[in-house]
């Protein structure tokens, strides 16, 4: 599973870094000078009861969407334009109907907007790190059963509520106190750009202003019937879906022969809407890959039925064409995994290096509570000035973060090993050692490149620790459950640093985006767990290839770790060598990227995006790619409107096929099935079957 932070927005993150680096030197255009004749309220202030609540709802319906995501395809765009969006919607609208009635105490601030934004994303960023779609559904008998190997009881833990609430509560919180010391450093010494952080704090502080008020409001209401067409048209299309294979997902739009290959148009409204968010360049990755993939590939190795694997195989085993599939996607994924891991490490050492040898011996750079006094500096614009001095002024104790990290840490290595006998509690501490120094890595690196590389530290947690482990003591379940004790921490650390990018922009407090911080990891390791508890309650077939949620991810994840555990002896004739050369491809594909430059580069596909068709196949890729066109043709007609209302669009249908899976998943749970099954059958089929019921 790939989440696409980074680049699924790049659009507006790469205008609002640009804003973001450039010194207001004009005060006509200096965004503080704006909101100078406003109190910017204390950090207790900025946490209303409103704001939780709001980001409670929000966090549940987001949630929602992130987990159909994780289970259909694993890729997963941005929400953070969504989540200030609807934000700022809702309390406002709650603000002027207290106004209205004279019972308004407390106005609506940009500050106040950002605890929600931060809250939501932290909230249902757990549906990703918590592994839903990936490690922690692979430890499952269902994931399980799909390989042929370690398929025992050592190595499957089937899901149950209480254990993943308690797993997420003691490990997702570590993130947050190990980078907590480093803030001012990364944000005023080092001044990372965090260009998601940035492009939100653009937004927020847009909507606060009068005439970007005016525009939020047209851009609700643009998201509003989206959202409507979206949720109706998902609940159209359940009508159809009596049966497998059955309904408008099935509809073989370029012929029968490429609906066996996977290529055909779905009509889910939720990819379109990524395709319009996602840049173009990952969008023709992926119909790249599925091209070369079940195009090409797939038909040349069916082929060789019989020489290369076994005629009367399974066609899910991992030892036919299906561990192809499987093993050179996780080949091309590692391959560009690694060379981002080390080009992102180089990144941040080089930059280490040139801020501590460029740095003024009198400089101070405090991680305690105390801060330095501030001294204007004329270089600085006025909004710097005015930013600096409020980050400054609520500090966050050092000795919080340590006695924070220390004791969660205990607790966790005492606890983590009873939820996973074979995961043991020197395991645990050797990844909580190692840990606050990766957390860091991923942080500066994500604030040079916007690049969160929690998963790829998750894939080496996999290898050393199922390796470490071994095969005989549960190596892959435990791989699995390392995984996930890693991935936590280094995506809330790198999460929390672009919030605190996020307050530094719109003048809140760092105790107020901390303290919400938590409380949204909080709402996540709850709401998360109900909301995949619901799904593998609800849906038939869940986590099998070919349904409506096979959690693809989870297969990949699993079948890395039985590589950590037994190296290469589960894969079929020739893949090992298929795997060697689309590995070194994807390393030297994403070198000559970095190489060529950024002009150039955007021609080039992307081999982690490429990898994803590989075993998923093209239907999704399609989608995003029908998404692209539209906004393509949008901008040609109109570059502003496209500008303003094209995350708004995609956001409205992202979010409504995303709420009707809770409709459905409770019509599925109380027995209720479509009434109509609508297959496309070929013509001599079809002749078969009237004869057959004629007769």
């Amino acid at each position: 599973m790939e989440r696409t932070r980074s680049s699924s927005s790049r659009r507006e993150e790469e205008k609002a870094s640009e804003n973001g680096e450039k010194k207001v030197e004009d005060e006509v255009e200096s965004i503080e000078r704006i909101f100078e004749c406003k109190e910017v309220p204390p950090w207790q202030s900025q946490l209303t009861f409103r704001a939780f609540f709001v980001s409670f709802l929000l966090s549940i319906m987001f949630t929602f969407i992130v987990m159909k995501l994780n289970l259909t395809t694993g890729i997963i765009p941005s929400l953070n334009v969504s989540a200030g969006l609807l934000g700022f919607f809702f309390v406002k609208t709650w603000t002027k109907f207290l106004q209205k009635s004279g019972l308004l105490k407390q106005p609506f601030t940009r500050q106040e907007n950002t605890v929600i934004q931060t809250c939501v994303v932290a909230s249902s960023g757990i549906a990703f790190s918590g592994g839903f779609g990936s490690y922690l559904f692979g430890m499952s008998e269902v994931i399980a059963k799909q390989s042929t190997e370690a398929n025992d009881g050592p190595n499957i833990k089937n899901p149950t509520l209480g254990w993943m609430i308690g797993f997420l509560f003691v490990v997702s919180f570590l993130g947050l106190f190990s980078v907590v010391p480093l803030r001012k450093i990364m944000i005023i010494d080092f001044k990372l750009t965090y260009p998601s952080g940035t492009a939100t704090a653009h937004l927020i502080n847009s909507f606060h202003t009068p005439q970007g008020a005016k525009l939020a409001k047209k851009q609700v209401r643009t998201l509003g019937k989206f959202f409507s067409f979206s949720f109706l048209w998902g609940f159209f299309q359940w009508f159809f879906t009596g049966g497998d294979d059955c309904g408008f997902a099935s509809f073989p739009t370029f012929g029968l022969k490429a609906y066996e290959n996977k290529f055909f148009f779905d009509f889910s409204a939720t990819y379109v809407g990524v395709g319009m968010i996602c840049p173009y360049l990952i969008n023709i990755s992926l119909l790249a890959g599925a091209v070369l993939s079940w195009g090409l590939m797939w038909p040349l190795i069916g082929a060789k039925k019989g020489h290369w694997y076994p005629a009367d195989i399974s066609a899910s085993s991992l030892h036919g064409l299906q561990g192809y599939r499987v093993f050179i996607a996780i080949a091309m994924i590692l391959g560009d995994g690694l060379y981002n891991f080390f080009k992102v490490l180089g990144h941040t050492l080089f930059g280490l290096y040139h801020q501590v040898r460029d740095k003024n011996a009198d400089n101070i750079l405090p991680v305690d509570g105390s801060a330095p006094p501030v001294i204007p500096n004329p270089s600085l614009s006025f909004d710097d000035q005015r930013r600096t001095e409020l980050f400054l002024k609520d500090q966050i104790p050092t000795w919080v973060s340590i006695v924070g990290y220390v004791t969660i840490a205990i607790i966790s290595a005492a606890i983590v090993p009873h939820i996973f006998h074979q995961l043991k509690w020197y395991y645990v501490v050797v990844i909580y050692i190692v840990a606050p120094t990766l957390a860091f890595c991923n942080a500066y690196g994500c604030g040079l490149t916007d690049w969160s590389l929690a998963s790829t530290y998750g894939k080496l947690a996999i290898f050393v620790i199922g390796a470490w482990a071994g095969a005989a003591h549960g190596g892959v379940l435990a791989g699995l459950a390392a995984c996930g004790v890693m991935m936590n921490i280094v995506s809330t650390a790198s999460d929390l640093m672009q919030d605190f990018k996020t307050g530094y922009m719109t003048l809140a407090s760092p105790r107020s985006m901390f303290v919400s911080q938590v409380i949204g990891t909080a709402m996540g390791c709850v709401i998360s767990p109900c909301v995949f508890w619901l799904f593998y309650k609800a849906f038939h077939n869940f986590g099998v290839p070919g349904s409506e949620y096979p959690a693809p991810f989870a297969l990949v994840y699993r079948n890395m770790a039985i590589l950590g555990v037994e190296g290469f002896s589960a894969l079929p004739k020739h893949c090992l060598t298929l795997c060697y050369v689309f590995f070194f491809a994807a390393i030297g594909i994403s070198a000559i990227r970095d190489a060529v430059g950024k002009e150039r580069a955007k021609y080039i596909p992307i081999p982690m995006a490429m990898s994803i068709p590989f075993y998923l196949g093209s239907y999704f890729a399609i989608d995003m790619c029908v998404g692209s066109l539209i906004l393509y043709v949008w901008t040609r007609i109109n570059k502003a409107k496209a500008d303003a209302f094209g995350p708004a669009v995609a956001s409205g249908l992202i979010c409504g096929d995303g709420i009707w899976t809770l409709p459905s998943s409770i019509l599925a749970l109380a027995g209720v099935s479509p009434p109509i099954c609508m297959k496309f059958l070929s013509r001599g089929t079809n002749a078969k079957v009237d004869a057959l019921l004629g007769s």
